[in-house]
């Protein structure tokens, strides 16, 4: 049998009793959806403190997939892997113990942790000094160490079951999905507002998405592929949307008719007034961006202040107060940054000396050469769609970039990843050409390549090469296939 311990994020344990019933019956929900896509006679539990998971199935890949799963579900903190025993005595709980931990410990330092429910005519301290005296007696080479050991044995006991915990696993933490009111998420594909995204939803907020496309089929195909991702790893327990505005019409209006220096923030409250528009359509409270102070030029507090007041719609902005660099640690955490890195950046307009500190009597002026039928169109124009449908529309868009693990003999590997990661893993592929082309590069020289021969593009996740693959289709390179070992 296959069974976790879920643990509650900690802000959910000190809500009122009725919040914290509400928070913990929707994450059990949550729980059940992801896990009975997995196993359907999967059984959990609430225990108002924790809950179980519990499979029938042994098969150690249903027990990696689980685990993989309720790591990617909002509003746990931790979970743990358990063996379940009935037991009499504590030397039972030992026996135990030795038989699952003692090659884990085996020439390591170590602690038993134990927390009890229930009467007893033991402590947990008992139960502490008792098995850790006998795993440090009878395991070679552990050794007792009650600070900063290399191994924690955990032992969890309510009644007379006991709990021994094989593996522990981190959370994402935050609050079950949705326990929040929804928001709509302003999306590049960059690395902000992709982290953004992500946030609102550990949060516990339906996050859905929205798209201002200023680069293209091939920059709307990127920004899908990335929404979808985040929506199937972090909250596909529920639906959302995802919607497309084709914003090209506005940054023409605004080239031809706003001041140079003005443009950047002109532009971004452009953006906030069709969100705002698209948000109440569907009954959205509230917008998310991924702006951060002093990032760009549009991003100061007074450029922000200016944008804030073009609309009465709330305007989130979680990583308002993060670095650049924290921002790319947590993409490559939740696995967006590969995507963010394969993704053209479009401003949409690049002012030669953009305001840092915009007026709002300028702005406002600026404004009146502005069109704002050309905004209403492009708003009554915007397509919305269920975001499970991005991945059958995107199967069928790439469909001539077939992803192979088997190479003919006169294939060339082209390895896309940066030169930090390619000097870090070098690619080896037995027998066949290996070239090494960062993705960046792409564009401009793959057309330099042979191009009588077929190429094969390899990431270490496949998805920038998908990606890249489909846009050099786009550019009539039909002799690309996607390479996953």
């Amino acid at each position: 049998m296959i069974k976790f311990i879920v643990k509650l994020h900690p802000e959910i344990a000190i809500k009122s009793k009725s919040v914290r019933k509400r928070f913990t019956k929707v994450l059990e929900n949550n729980i059940k959806i992801m896990m009975r896509r997995i196993d359907e006679q999967v059984k959990v539990r609430n225990n108002w403190d924790n809950l179980t998971v519990e499979s029938a199935l042994t098969d150690d890949s249903v027990r990696r997939a689980m685990a993989d799963s309720l790591g990617r579900i909002p509003g746990i903190v931790q979970f743990n892997e358990v063996k379940e025993i009935e037991f009499t005595t504590i030397d039972e709980i030992y026996q135990q113990a030795q038989q699952l931990l003692g090659d884990e410990i085996t020439g390591k330092t170590f602690c038993v942790r134990c927390k009890r429910q229930g009467k007893h005519d033991f402590s947990s301290s008992d139960v502490e000094r008792y098995v850790g005296g006998g795993l440090n007696q009878h395991v070679p080479g552990a050794r007792v160490k009650l600070t900063r050991p290399e191994v924690t044995v955990k032992i969890e006991i309510k009644d007379q079951r006991a709990y021994i915990v094989t593996q522990a696993h981190r959370g994402m933490g935050g609050f079950p999905l949705p326990t929040q009111e929804d928001v709509l998420s302003l999306m590049s594909g960059g690395f902000d507002s992709g982290v953004a995204s992500y946030q609102m939803i550990r949060k516990g907020a339906r996050t859905h998405f929205l798209f201002f496309n200023l680069g293209g089929a091939a920059h709307e195909i990127g920004v899908k592929q990335a929404s979808h991702y985040l929506w199937s790893q972090y909250s596909s327990t529920h639906k959302v949307k995802f919607i497309t505005v084709d914003f090209e019409p506005v940054v023409a209006e605004i080239l031809e008719n706003v001041e140079d220096s003005q443009m950047g923030v002109v532009l971004k409250r452009m953006m906030m007034r069709a969100g705002s528009i698209i948000a109440e359509k569907l009954g959205i409270p509230a917008l998310v961006t991924g702006e951060s102070i002093g990032q760009v030029s549009s991003q100061t507090l007074a450029n922000l202040s200016v944008i804030d007041r073009v609309t009465d719609t709330l305007i989130i902005r979680p990583l308002i107060q993060h670095d650049k660099q924290d921002i790319i640690d947590i993409a490559r955490a939740i696995g967006t940054s590969e995507m963010a890195e394969a993704m053209p950046e479009y401003c949409g307009v690049i002012s030669r000396k953009p305001t840092v500190k915009a007026k709002l009597e300028v702005i406002e002026q600026q404004e009146q050469q502005f069109d704002f039928e050309v905004l209403e169109t492009v708003v009554d124009n915007a397509r919305v769609m269920d975001i499970r449908d991005i991945d059958t529309q995107a199967k069928e868009e790439v469909k001539e970039a077939e992803s192979v693990s088997q190479l003919p003999t006169d294939a060339v590997v082209l390895d896309i990843r940066s030169p930090e990661e390619e000097d870090a893993q070098p690619l080896e592929v037995d027998g066949v050409k290996v070239k090494h082309l960062p993705f960046y590069r792409l564009a401009t020289q793959f057309g330099d390549l042979d191009q009588s021969k077929e190429y094969y593009l390899y990431c270490a996740k496949g998805v920038m090469s998908q990606l890249q693959a489909l846009i050099l289709h786009e550019n009539g390179f039909n002799n690309v296939k996607v390479y996953r070992p």
